[in-house]
Order: C-alpha cells, then structure tokens, then sequence
C-alpha cells in the first residue's frame, strides 16, 4: 500500500498531471474520453485537452442498461452484474482509445470516472423524510484500474451527497476555475440529457456561484425520437421545424412540480420520461398530434425553462454572456428559442472559450480528480448545492 501512496504523493507534485476524464450521460450514447494535461490547481489551473473521443455504445449494452436505468421496478442481478461489467467495458474503451492516439498507460497519471448514472433520487423528489439526497452511478472504479492499470477516482457524486448536496451538478468547480472571467458575468449552460447552467460573476467571487439543473435537455426529445422515427436524436433540429408547437399541451407540461421548485434542484430521467409526456398529451385531449408538433413541443419545453431558469437566477439590471456546450447545443432550433428570449444575453458555442463542448463534462470530471490529489479544499460560502469539498474514491490497478 505504501508504494501506492508514494505513487499519488508523486502525481500530486509534479508540475503537470495527464488525466483521462470519463462521462457517459442520460443518452447513453456512449463514452466521452478526454485526455487532458493539466497543471496547477483550484483558480491556478491551467487545462490542455489533448485528445478527445466519444466510444459509442453498441445497441446490446444500451439495451442492458436500459433494463434498469431510471426505474423503481428493476431484477436486482441486472444491476449487481452491470457495475462490474461497465467498469470492464470502460476500462477497454480508455486502452482502445490509448492506443488509437498512440499513447502508452504508463504516460496517464489518473483516470477520472464518473461511471452511468442508472437512478438520480434528491430528497426533493423522493420525499422520504428519514432519507437523504441519493444518485446511483455504476462502473465500478476498482475494475477500471486493473483492468487499465491506471490510479482511478471514481464516484465523484457520493461525497457532495454526503456534504449536504443532491449530487449534482458538479459542472460548477471545473467551470468556476477554468472559465471564469474578470469584469464578465457568464452563464455556463450544458444541454445534456437534463439542461443545468453555473453562473460565474465577474467579480471571481467563488462565494456568488450558482448553479441549478432547469429540468429537461435532450432527454425528452432523444426519446421520442427514437420511438417516433428510429433516429437518437433530432439532427439540426430537423423534426421540430418541420413542427409547430402546441401550447396547450406546452402549458401541462410546463405544470409538473418540479419547475415551481426552490433553487438549487435536480432531476433526472426517473422525472421527465415518457410517462410525464404521455399523462400531459391525455390531460391535454390531444391524442391525435402529429408526432413532428410533439418534437417541437418537447424542443420549445426545453428552451421555456431554461430561459425561465436563467431569468430567476440572474439579475435583469446586469449583463451576461451565454456559452452553450452539450448535444443540445449543436440544435440551431432548440438554439434559436433560447436566444429569441434572450435578446441581451450573447449566446455563444462553449468551443469559442478553447474547449470542445462536447467534451466538457468529461474535462470536468478530469478537474475534480486534478483537485482531490493535487488541490486543497477551497470554500464556496455556506450554500446548498456548492459544498467545499473534494471528490472521488481511489482506485489503485493492484
């Protein structure tokens, strides 16, 4: 054990650190690699992404993980055997992706792993009184390591839990030390499968962060795309705008209690899911809306409530500059209704700041790893959602 300590003692002083950052999202689209080379910690951290790639998932083990992901109802073994069986899968698409690039494992530090999410559960939406916040990620950390004989930190989720948050988002630290910028409010906007936004202020003060998920991203749409049309998702936008939107149905969905939460919340799948859709279409008598205005309407619910969001969370008397990353962001549609009720809010690619979006939230996760072995625990201000802490549970390969 001791030579593993020596290990992450030497990592964590060396001047730079290559960590791999690993994110598989909601979309279950496959798994973000990105290796990056990092030097410096906290608000001193300086960030080259070296190289990126996105590993899809082959339609088997989509459906494997779809058996349980975001259900009450579930076969227990399912999930016992996929947590071992996606650290394995994830392990070999890094040494595939390794090798691709060139690269040999002993040229990594550490691998960041955020594992699958299968069931996101905050308190707010449980509502079980003697509970806490709870999320569930699997792709066991210890299977990553031996199976890449890479240092590991994984579980990233489950120490903001247990400071007092509901385990997301956690997009907040990586974009508060790589992109905040003096004398410009910024909005960091992500479009995943749920949308969820930080707000940086100008004046760098790490105590007037705020960040908050705003319900539905892509999920929604990706789903009934693939229902409707065979399609993973609406490329450019095209379904909708082939759409119109249907506001009656727009205001029932609008209705779910989630948007008239207090701020800072979560959400998940296991919310915002075809059940929520198809309950809002029957109290709406609209049965027979053709699938393209359903398409629009579910792309028109995402723009609402993110701009609803970003209008309760900002001050209307300061300026901001919006930096879109995530799938949604390569929508022109879903783009397009965001920034027609925005007019004052310049609405900009997160890749005009140096970082592919689509390759964020998997450099964050690289960040968080960079902080817990090389960082120190900086304070945030006593707030739910933004605990002071560092994440991650160490795996070592032997």
């Amino acid at each position: 054990m001791k030579q593993h300590i020596d290990t992450l003692h030497r990592i964590a002083h060396q001047d730079k650190r290559n960590i791999i950052g690993l994110m598989s999202g909601t979309s279950l689209d496959g798994l973000d690699v990105a290796l990056c080379e990092i030097t410096g910690a906290g608000t001193n951290t300086e960030l080259t992404l070296k190289q990126f790639a996105t590993v899809p998932y082959s339609e088997d083990l989509k459906e494997r993980i779809r058996k349980i992901f975001a259900k009450r109802e579930i076969d227990f073994q399912d999930l016992c055997v996929l947590n071992p069986y996606i650290g394995i899968r994830h392990g070999e698409m890094i040494l595939q992706c390794l090798q691709e690039w060139g690269i040999p494992t002993n040229e990594i530090d550490l691998i960041a792993s955020h594992g699958q999410t299968v069931f996101h559960a905050p308190k707010k939406q449980h509502r079980l009184p003697d509970y806490p916040n709870s999320t569930l990620q699997i792709g066991d950390g210890d299977h990553v390591a031996v199976t890449t004989g890479i240092i590991t930190l994984s579980d990233f989720r489950q120490k903001h839990i247990a400071a007092g948050g509901e385990g997301a988002p956690l997009a907040v630290y990586g974009d508060y030390f790589l992109f905040s910028k003096k004398g410009e409010n910024r909005i960091l906007l992500n479009m995943g499968g749920i949308a969820n936004f930080t707000l940086l202020s100008g004046d760098l003060n790490s105590n007037t962060i705020f960040t908050t998920d705003t319900g539905p991203g892509n999920t929604l749409l990706d789903a009934y795309m693939r229902r409707f049309f065979r399609k993973p998702y609406d490329e450019n936008g095209e379904i909708a705008a082939k759409g119109i939107v249907n506001d009656v149905l727009l205001e029932e969905l609008k209705s779910k209690a989630f948007f008239s939460l207090p701020f800072p919340k979560t959400t998940g799948p296991e919310v915002f899911n075809f059940d929520y859709v198809e309950t809002a279409i029957q109290k709406s008598r609209l049965s027979s809306l053709s699938r393209n205005d359903i398409i629009a309407t579910l792309t028109q619910l995402s723009a609402d409530t993110i701009v609803d969001a970003i209008k309760r969370g900002t001050d209307p008397s300061q300026p901001y500059v919006i930096y879109a990353s995530g799938g949604g962001a390569h929508n022109p549609v879903l783009m397009k209704a965001i920034q027609d009720q925005l007019h004052s809010y310049p609405l900009y690619q997160l890749d005009d700041l140096g970082i592919s979006g689509d390759a964020k939230e998997a450099v964050l996760f690289a960040v968080l790893a960079n902080e817990t072995v090389a960082g120190s625990n900086m304070s945030f201000g006593a707030r739910e959602g933004i605990p002071g802490v560092t994440m991650g549970k160490v795996s070592f390969p032997e």
